[in-house]
């Protein structure tokens, strides 16, 4: 089976100010018609490394193609083609909504309809506010439209759904698989590790400038998560013993709370072993590792 054309590629890119590296040495490749995630903490360098692609930062070092385009030397080209979210925008406060729209749209033939913008994105009752009227979630909202106006090959959004509240977060990713589904390739910028585990198809993850594991959601998770977890509470002794037990690597206790790691079938042999015991707690269950146990044992680094 061929592989579907990278429509991004980034080899060693570089990016300095002054003596502070803000990204070094990241590499990746986005394949067309995928979802495909930066995710890292605030300051790991994520906006910096897509703002480079599009053309608004210079490179110091690397070699990059977007759309076949070197955005050192075709920025305008790179962007006619492409839609952006940045984590930072604006517009005039008296400005509204569906000339807003009108006009992103009018810079590419054959761009979206504002009118089904406003619709997809919420935003049809708001079509004649004026952008300094909106709310947080409501401009945000807005921004993202914006990035889809000119019906784009590729769309960068960075921190799409910052500002919305999780019902609003739940439609935004529906429209950004309706937006793949559509043969938009999607870059996603986020921190949120349930947003990059539901929507992302691979992802980078980059801490401090540098990409520190590459590869899709689940297959990071088997790789970085830490096993098997198995919970339960039990108000008795201590049960020290349960690391004897068979793929038990480890077990953890905080008053009458338990955790035991392990590989494999872990479940199953703890189970065992306390009804042996004579032990059968109720909330006995097994946990998956998440994304967000990758993250931490990735980059050392709380989540917000």
């Amino acid at each position: 089976m061929t592989s579907p054309p990278s429509v991004v590629t980034v080899e060693n890119l570089e990016k300095r100010y002054g003596s502070f590296i803000a990204v070094s040495d990241v590499s990746f490749h986005v394949d067309e018609g995928e979802i495909f995630g930066i995710l890292g903490p605030n300051g790991a360098g994520k906006t910096t490394t897509v703002e480079s692609l599009q053309g608004l930062r210079s490179i110091e070092g690397g070699e990059v193609s977007v759309l076949g385009f070197d955005p050192r030397k075709h920025a305008a080209e790179i962007r006619r083609r492409i839609g952006s979210q940045l984590q930072e925008s604006a517009l005039p406060d008296r400005m509204k909504v569906w000339e807003a729209l009108d006009l992103f749209g009018a810079l590419r033939a054959g761009g979206r309809d504002w009118k089904d913008l406003l619709a997809d994105w919420g935003l049809a009752k708001k079509a004649d506010a004026r952008f300094g009227s909106l709310s947080g979630g409501q401009q945000q909202r807005l921004f993202v439209a914006l990035a889809l106006a000119n019906d784009p090959q590729l769309v960068f959004l960075d921190e799409m759904t910052t500002g919305l509240d999780p019902a609003s977060r739940r439609v935004a990713w529906e429209l950004i698989r309706r937006i793949r589904e559509r043969g938009t390739t999607v870059v996603l910028v986020t921190h949120l590790m349930d947003e990059a585990e539901t929507l992302c198809d691979r992802l980078v993850v980059v801490d401090s400038g540098t990409v520190v594991a590459e590869g899709s959601p689940q297959g990071l998770i088997e790789r970085y998560g830490g096993g098997v977890r198995v919970r339960f509470t039990h108000d008795g002794d201590g049960l020290s013993w349960l690391g004897d037990v068979p793929h038990v690597t480890n077990v953890d206790r905080d008053r009458n709370r338990y955790e035991v790691r392990g590989e494999g079938p872990v479940l199953a042999y703890v189970a065992a072993a306390l009804v042996e015991r004579g032990i059968a707690p109720v909330d006995l269950r097994q946990e998956r590792a998440t994304l967000e146990d990758v993250f931490l044992a990735l980059t050392n680094e709380e989540t917000e």
